[in-house]
């Protein structure tokens, strides 16, 4: 081997100017479980309590249908326009269960120390619950809210309590969550999603 040439070079272990030994790289966090768990259950109950005052702000912002009985039996005859507030009773009970969905996902993405997908399968699951029950509670308070109390006479325009004739608007919820949820994380970008630092 002639003297110009020099010694023979090994590959480095470090393959450029920013990266880290093999042997030195910090290992991928791993879903935590068992610890989330109580929080997770906690998130869910909290949440589901929140049916009651998503219950009563449907039943008192919704608009009630307007009717107009045609008949001495009760028969009851639609008004020009009033069926469009069924479609807005569905609209008013989606965009409250949007706005409880965002806020509940921004809420339990401030949990630092529990940020993951238990908490957040938790929060899916507790909004989606909250919502089922505020859809059957608010129609029986929409009901006790527009009682009629005596035989409506001949001609005569009555209220018909709000109505949600859809379930496909429960799914508003856990959208608001997933969204916030994974908005927040996105823009956080770490693989712990700063759970360390909690």
């Amino acid at each position: 081997m002639s003297e110009s040439s020099g010694p023979a070079h090994r590959p480095s272990a470090v393959a450029g100017p920013w990266s880290v030994p093999v042997l030195f790289r910090e290992r991928r966090p791993r879903v935590v479980v068992k610890a989330d768990l109580l929080p997770a259950v906690s998130v869910f109950g909290v949440l589901t309590v929140l049916c009651f005052p998503l219950a009563l702000a449907w039943a008192l912002l919704a608009p009630p249908e307007r009717v107009r009985i045609v008949d001495a039996d009760g028969t009851q005859g639609p008004l020009e326009l009033e069926s469009w507030h069924r479609f807005d009773d569905l609209a008013v009970f989606g965009f409250l269960a949007l706005g409880l969905g965002i806020v509940a996902g921004v809420v339990v993405w401030l949990l630092r120390e529990r940020r993951g997908p238990v908490v957040f399968l938790a929060a899916v699951l507790g909004v989606t619950l909250a919502a089922a029950l505020a859809k059957l509670i608010g129609v029986g308070w929409a009901n006790a809210f527009y009682v009629i109390s005596t035989p409506p006479t001949l001609g005569s325009v009555i209220e018909l309590a709000p109505r949600l004739e859809s379930w496909w608007v429960l799914l508003t919820g856990p959208l608001g969550v997933s969204i916030a949820y994974t908005l927040l994380a996105t823009w956080n970008g770490r693989d712990d999603l700063g759970r360390r630092l909690g």
